[in-house]
């Protein structure tokens, strides 16, 4: 069989020589991928770490199913929360700005409002209208078999973003494409040893439960902190939700209970924004006597940076268009594909935060 390649999958795949190399490309050049300065604030597009191609692959005749052209094709995209902090709202607009560019014949779009029972019905009724690919953003990493198992009976491939599925790639779903989240934590715990001159008291404002995001980011913090800062103390973990009224609620119940910590570990930015409120609110001057690290990369929390009152962002980039996109065509075209791509994601600080605040999302 002679595999179909897009006019647009033949583009890429003669970019570069790293590119060609790559069992999933997942390089684009910035013309086509917003890199650069590029128009409406998207910022820098995806990059794959080399080393995620070196993994599991997966190909339509491995998964099943037909070859088939995006130009053609009615592609679905879960959004797994409401579009109320710039992470979801970058998110969704990164697929929906691509699909276009690659001139998908359809693109469905739903939002699950943070409600498990809504994203699995709501990826079935986009099954029922005819799509023939998804793009899933999950909210859990349990509790979705009902809506991948609808997917499967079809052949319909799947791609999770930013959150991973307990379940098994190539089988249950094609491909995983996000950050390595244990490693966002590791990052964020250098920062914060540095920050505090590897001595204090530090709280954790935990991310929504449920999830591997989480978990890892948790795990890596932790670990890594105990590594390299044994004397500094982790005296509080409590979950602010990802939402940035819960990380200021939280935020003033830890203070209350451990007034003298310095330091505070935000799993999102939203969080930390929220604690920033509730620490000016109780006297704290962050920056100075205490100190915030976070993870995400939006623009108020570089500009925070910028500011002086966040030390450090570890950026978890959610412009997933094209690597999405380029993942389904050379997929669909029977090229095989990696099944868990990692992204590289940027540092931000004091020495670059004024010059990226422009392309943070």
């Amino acid at each position: 069989m002679v595999a179909f390649r897009s006019p647009r999958t033949m583009r890429l795949a003669g970019a570069t020589a790293l590119c060609a190399a790559l069992a999933l490309s997942a390089c684009t050049k910035s013309e086509e991928s917003g890199t650069g300065g590029s128009p409406e604030g998207t910022g820098g597009a995806q990059v794959a770490q080399s080393e995620s191609a070196e993994g599991p692959t997966c190909t339509l005749e491995q998964y099943g199913g037909e070859q088939l052209d995006l130009s053609n094709a009615i592609v679905g995209f879960s959004q797994s929360e409401k579009e109320a902090n710039p992470f979801r709202i970058a998110e969704t607009e990164s697929i929906k700005s691509e699909a276009a560019k690659v001139g998908v014949k359809q693109l469905l779009t739903t939002n699950a409002n943070s409600q498990l029972s809504k994203q699995i019905s709501d990826i079935q009724d986009m099954i029922n209208k005819g799509a023939q690919a998804l793009i899933v953003a999950p909210l859990n990493s349990d509790g979705l078999e009902p809506a991948l198992d609808a997917a499967r009976a079809k052949n319909i491939p799947v791609l999770t973003i930013d959150r991973k599925v307990n379940s098994e790639p190539c089988k249950d779903y094609v491909a995983f494409l996000g950050s390595n989240f244990v490693e966002q934590g590791k990052r964020a715990a250098q920062e914060m040893a540095k920050a505090l001159d590897n001595k204090g008291k530090v709280a954790i404002l935990l991310g929504a439960s449920g999830n591997n995001v989480t978990t890892d980011r948790t795990n890596g913090f932790v670990d890594e902190l105990g590594e390299i800062a044994p004397d500094i103390e982790i005296v509080a973990q409590q979950t602010g939700e990802f939402a940035r009224d819960k990380g200021q609620q939280v935020m003033e119940q830890i203070i209350q209970a451990q007034p003298d910590i310095n330091g505070v570990y935000a799993e999102n930015d939203e969080m930390a924004l929220g604690a920033l409120v509730a620490l000016k609110s109780a006297g704290k001057t962050p920056g100075t006597d205490i100190q915030l690290v976070s993870i995400d990369g939006t623009r108020n929390a570089v500009q925070k940076i910028v500011d002086g009152e966040l030390y450090a962002v570890v950026e978890s980039n959610p412009r997933f268009g094209p690597l999405a996109f380029e993942t389904l065509e050379k997929f669909l075209s029977g090229e095989e594909v990696s099944q868990n791509v990692v992204i590289s994601d940027k540092l931000y600080g004091k020495d670059n935060a004024p010059d990226e605040v422009a392309n943070a999302y």
